[in-house]
C-alpha cells in the first residue's frame, strides 16, 4: 500500500523531516515504486524532497548522507541517481550557458507568436488551462497549476505531449513549468523539456504511450486513441557549445561583509561562511522566471524559504537580516548595499539562470558603487560539476570516485554525515563547518 505524503512546506525544518521519514524507504522500495503516479493525494512512493533541493533548503550533501547511512549505494542506487540527475543538469547548463540564453531569447518569441497566431494562441491556453480533452494532460495541468507539483514521470508524459501530440512550442511549455513548479530549476527544467524533444541528447526523443501511462497511473488514465505515435525529434540551428566553467571562488573576502541570500541556497548558515557577516539581505527574484505571472504556489514557497534562510542566518550568526523582492530592477539591491557600510557583498554561487542574470546584470552598478560581488561556490558543486560536461553517464561513471571525494559512503562504509549531524545544523550550532 502506498501512503500519501505530505504537500511540500515551506522551511528547512519541514525539509529535514520529510527527508527523516523518507529515509527508510529510499532503498528497494523506492526502486520498485518511483515511477508510479498514483495521484497528488499518494506521493508516498517518492520523496517529494525536490522543492528543498531545489532550493538547497536542504543540502544535496545531508540528503546523500541520510541516504547512506541506512542504504547501501548499490540498494540506494536509483534514488542517488536522482539526486546526481539534478547536479548533473546543473554543472551540464553551467557549461552550456548558451542553452539558457536561446531558451529566454526563445520564450519571448514565442509569446510574440501567441499574440500574432490566433490558433496557436486557442490551443495553447487550452493546453495550460486543461481543456484538451486528453484525461491524464488535463489532470496534471490542473494539479500542476493548483499545487506546484507533478509527479517526475508525469512531467515526461506531459512534455512529450505537448511536443508532439499538441505540437506547441516546447520553449512555452518549459516557461509553463518553470513558472508553476515549486521545484522549478532553471537547469532541470530546460535540460528536461530539451531532452524530451531530442535537443539534448541529439535525434533522441519521449513518447508517451498509452500502455505506459495506463500501467504507471493504476489506471486512473487511458489517453487511448488521443496521443501521438511517433516522436520525431526536433531541430535548433545554433546548439549551444561547450564553455569552460569559470574559477570558483571558495572563501570569503578579509574585512567586514554583507551576506546576500537568494532562492537558489538558502543555507547560508551551514558550511557557505567562516566568519560572521555585518548584515542579511534576502533576494527573492521569482517573478524572473518567466514574462507573465508566476503561479502562487511556487511564489509562495521561493519568498517562504528565503524569509526562512534569513531568519535562521540571523540566528546564527547574530545579525540583523531583512527580505527584498526584486524583479526586473535592481535599484533596491543598489541602495540596501550602499547603505550596509561595507564594500563586500558575499552570495553562494548561483548556476546559470534568473538570479545569476540578476546578478550579472547588478554587479556592474554594485562596482560603480564600490561595492564588490564575491559568489562562493560550494565544494559540492566544485566536485560534481566538472564531471557534467558531457553526457549524464560520464558522471555517474565517476560516481563511486565523488561520493568518496565528499566524504560519503554507503552504509557498510560508516559514512561521515549522519542524521545526528542533520538535526544539529537545524538548530544555531549549525554554523560547525562542513565542505562547501
Amino acid at each position: 500500500m502506498i501512503e500519501a505524503a505530505a504537500t511540500p512546506q515551506p522551511g528547512r525544518r519541514a525539509g529535514l523531516d520529510r527527508l527523516t521519514q523518507f529515509v527508510p524507504d529510499a532503498g528497494a522500495r523506492y526502486a520498485r515504486y518511483r515511477s508510479f503516479d498514483f495521484g497528488p493525494d499518494q506521493r508516498g512512493n517518492t520523496s517529494v524532497l525536490s522543492p528543498y533541493i531545489r532550493h538547497r533548503l536542504v543540502l544535496e550533501i545531508e540528503v546523500l548522507g541520510a541516504i547512506l547511512e541506512q542504504h547501501s549505494r548499490s540498494d540506494a542506487a536509483k534514488f542517488v541517481d536522482e539526486v546526481f540527475w539534478r547536479t548533473f543538469f546543473k554543472g551540464w547548463l553551467e557549461q552550456h550557458p548558451a542553452a539558457w540564453k536561446n531558451y529566454v531569447r526563445a520564450v519571448g518569441d514565442r509569446f510574440e507568436e501567441l499574440e500574432r497566431d490566433p490558433s496557436l494562441l486557442e490551443r495553447y491556453n487550452s493546453a495550460t488551462a486543461g481543456n484538451t480533452g486528453i484525461d491524464c494532460f488535463d489532470a496534471w495541468a490542473a494539479e500542476l497549476v493548483a499545487t506546484g507539483y507533478l509527479h517526475n514521470h508525469a512531467r515526461m508524459w506531459f512534455a512529450s505531449i505537448w511536443v508532439f501530440t499538441l505540437k506547441l512550442p516546447w520553449e512555452l511549455g518549459a516557461d509553463f513549468f518553470l513558472r508553476h513548479l515549486m521545484d522549478g530549476d532553471p537547469a532541470s527544467n530546460t535540460c528536461g523539456w530539451r531532452w524530451v524533444a531530442g535537443l539534448q541528447t541529439s535525434g533522441k526523443t519521449y513518447l508517451a504511450r498509452v500502455s505506459n501511462i495506463v500501467s504507471c497511473t493504476g489506471g486512473r488514465f487511458n489517453p487511448r486513441g488521443k496521443l501521438a505515435t511517433s516522436a520525431p525529434p526536433l531541430t535548433e540551428s545554433n546548439p549551444p557549445e561547450f564553455t569552460p566553467l569559470t574559477p570558483a571562488v571558495d572563501s570569503e573576502p578579509n574585512g567586514p561583509f554583507a551576506l546576500l541570500i537568494t532562492e537558489e541556497d538558502c543555507a547560508a548558515e551551514i558550511g557557505l561562511l567562516d566568519s560572521r557577516p555585518e548584515t542579511i539581505l534576502g533576494l527573492v527574484t521569482t517573478r524572473r522566471r518567466s514574462l507573465i505571472p508566476v503561479g502562487v504556489p511556487a511564489y509562495t514557497f521561493a519568498m517562504s524559504a528565503v524569509t526562512d534562510a534569513v531568519q535562521r542566518a540571523s540566528d546564527a550568526f547574530d545579525t540583523e537580516g531583512a527580505v527584498i523582492e526584486a524583479d526586473y530592477d535592481c535599484d533596491e539591491l543598489i541602495e540596501w548595499a550602499t547603505n550596509s557600510g561595507v564594500s563586500t557583498i558575499v552570495t553562494s554561487y548561483p548556476p546559470v539562470g534568473p538570479v545569476a542574470d540578476f546578478l550579472d546584470e547588478a554587479e556592474p552598478r554594485l562596482r560603480h558603487h564600490g561595492v564588490e560581488l564575491v559568489r562562493l561556490r560550494r565544494r559540492y558543486d566544485e566536485v560534481c560539476w566538472p564531471h557534467a560536461s558531457r553526457g549524464f553517464f560520464r558522471l555517474k561513471k565517476a560516481l563511486p570516485r565523488i561520493l568518496r571525494e565528499l566524504g560519503l559512503e554507503g552504509a557498510e562504509d560508516q559514512p561521515e554525515v549522519s542524521m545526528n549531524r542533520i538535526e544539529k545544523q537545524a538548530t544555531a550550532v549549525a554554523m560547525k563547518r562542513m565542505p562547501r
